[in-house]
């Protein structure tokens, strides 16, 4: 079980105040990423496209002539071999892969594993889903018999769940704040069609007595500098319209070196509330 009460809890730790990688080098490598998904849907993006100042529109006609060099911009629409799936870009792009599959461990259900590569000792290897809830928020439906409910810091709450009541509120949600062609958040990790594929944080069990964590949560706030035709990769969304203060996503850094074929666990505690 992984929920309120009696129960393990994810959250992240006192002692981990201190961010094992810089937000700098988060938000590198997600709009390194994101480009990358960004430009492997060029065929996709003509409604996005047509809204960018020149400027950014060129750097992404600049990127599709160095990724596919041999593809001029108007016919890459009709280019369809050229598209990859988005755990090939992650590999591409980061040097490994993750996906969800059975855990190692028995009756824990989906796990996370690395599928292709090796994961640095630093890097980014997954973001945790959902709806964010700030403190005051109500959330008590959509927490009951919830394994999915992550609590950050400062009270902050993820529900990470992709069915029931969860589900459809991160629908709504990101219905509600869709500007024109822009997508402000991603909602495909509620689908077996992920479009970002690092969006499998939800699934990361804990770690246990002989499966040491490899994997900790750390907390990133979204600048207001984010390029917002990469917004739509973003799997979080804020449950409230009020846009006081920045979205709350939660990142996972590999603590150490992960092969192939290894499973991420993570360190959230068993906590009695």
């Amino acid at each position: 079980m992984r929920g309120w009460g009696v129960g393990t809890l994810r959250y992240v730790p006192e002692e981990s105040k201190d961010k094992v990688i810089s937000d700098e080098d988060v938000l590198g490598t997600l709009l390194k990423v994101f480009q990358a998904l960004f430009i492997n849907d060029f065929n996709k993006q003509s409604d996005i496209l047509t809204m960018l100042p020149e400027t950014v529109k060129s750097k992404y006609h600049d990127l599709l002539s160095v990724q596919h060099p041999r593809v001029k911009p108007l016919e890459y629409r009709h280019e369809q071999q050229n598209t990859f799936k988005p755990e090939e870009i992650l590999y591409k792009t980061l040097g490994f892969s993750v996906a969800q599959a059975t855990s190692s461990l028995i009756s824990a259900g989906k796990g996370v594993f690395v599928t292709r590569g090796l994961v640095p000792k630093g890097a980014v290897v997954s973001m945790y889903p959902g709806t964010v809830y700030q403190k005051y928020e109500p959330i008590f439906f959509q927490s009951i018999g919830n394994p999915f409910i992550f609590r950050c810091l400062d009270g902050v709450l993820i529900d990470g769940n992709d069915k029931g009541i969860s589900k459809v509120v991160y629908r709504s949600c990101n219905g509600r704040d869709r500007l024109g062609p822009f997508k402000m958040s991603d909602s495909t990790w509620l689908t077996s069609e992920i479009c970002n594929p690092l969006a499998v944080g939800q699934y990361v069990n804990n770690c246990s007595n002989d499966r040491a964590a490899n994997v900790c949560y750390q907390e990133f706030d979204v600048p207001a500098i984010f390029p917002v035709e990469l917004k739509q990769y973003l799997p979080n969304i804020a449950y409230s319209c009020d846009k006081q203060s920045p979205l709350r996503c939660v990142i996972l850094v590999a603590l150490r070196d992960i092969k192939q074929g290894e499973e991420l666990f993570s360190n959230y505690y068993t906590i009695v509330s």
